[in-house]
């Protein structure tokens, strides 16, 4: 009988912890990127073991541009993850993704400015193919989740990842809109690329929390709303979640990870410094720090 291997999920606003999680044990990684956003919960759920961590931290610390976004996919890497299931808040920008609806999105729009979302560095560079830039095997498995769950849930979809904490303004909702990205969000196109990277199979289900504040009949996106509504989705997430945890086969590879990037940069060019940060990400510098020791 095989091992299991372990899952990561990634818990964003108002999912702070990992209901059905039966924990052992909570780590404090430090990595070559500084500290993740809190303590990993080490632990199985219904037999699986599982790694979560909360995006934000507990009692939501960061804002969305203050995530330590590479720690946090380094710290999974050093846990043996390679399959990593993201939860996240999202408004919605079409009439038929209503509030407390689920989405699993397959495309990003990133309009982010101020992140570093690539591990890549000088003497070490790291070429990605994003044209997919989700897991395509990890997605369905949380569509067929969702409906198993009874969940109203939209398989496909564009996530337009903006800078936040702010929300958009009417002109750029319309915007945004008329580009025809479905949802709108503040992290997960940054997590997608940064995972693609270390080698990590990633999907993210996204909780309608608002129609943002382009809807004319609907109020304008709030604090207050967006988390009423993301309080009623929480627990129907956890169960999705755990049905899908539950349905990975033991000996489901990364498969959209390690095939779609390259290290351009030959190995043994790769400065000292640089190798030992990203042998734990790529084979290939792992291998070469051997040799030269």
């Amino acid at each position: 009988m095989r091992t299991k291997q372990r899952i990561g999920v990634l818990g964003g606003s108002g999912l702070y912890s990992m209901a059905g999680l039966d924990a052992h044990d909570e780590i404090a990684l430090e990595t070559p990127y500084g500290a993740p956003s809190d303590r990993y919960a080490l632990g199985e759920v219904d037999g699986t073991p599982v790694a979560f961590l909360a995006r934000h931290g507990r009692g939501h610390r960061f804002p969305p541009s203050e995530v330590p976004y590479r720690a946090n996919l380094y710290g999974f890497r050093l846990l043996g993850v390679s399959n990593l299931l993201s939860v996240s808040a999202v408004g919605s920008l079409k009439d038929d993704i209503e509030p407390c609806d689920l989405v699993v999105p397959d495309q990003f729009i990133d309009r982010t400015t101020r992140r570093v979302a690539t591990f890549s560095e000088p003497g070490a560079v790291i070429h990605a193919a994003m044209a997919d830039p989700v897991c395509s095997r990890l997605s369905a498995l949380l569509a067929e989740s969702a409906r198993a769950q009874g969940a109203t849930v939209h398989a496909g979809g564009t996530y337009l990842c903006i800078e936040g904490p702010q929300f958009s303004t009417r002109a750029e909702s319309e915007l945004y809109r008329n580009w025809g990205a479905d949802v709108i969000g503040m992290t997960n196109a940054t997590e997608a690329k940064l995972a693609r990277e270390a080698g990590i199979a990633y999907a993210t289900l996204a909780m309608a929390c608002d129609y943002d504040c382009w809807h004319p009949t609907h109020e304008s996106v709030t604090a207050e709303m967006a988390i009423a509504n993301l309080m009623a989705s929480v627990d129907v997430a956890q169960s999705v979640l755990r049905h899908a945890i539950a349905s990975l086969p033991a000996d489901t590879p990364a498969s959209c990870g390690d095939a779609s990037r390259a290290l351009i940069s030959p190995p043994d060019a790769v400065p000292p410094e640089a190798r030992r940060r990203l042998a734990a990400l790529i084979p290939s510098l792992a291998e070469a720090s051997k040799e030269s020791e």
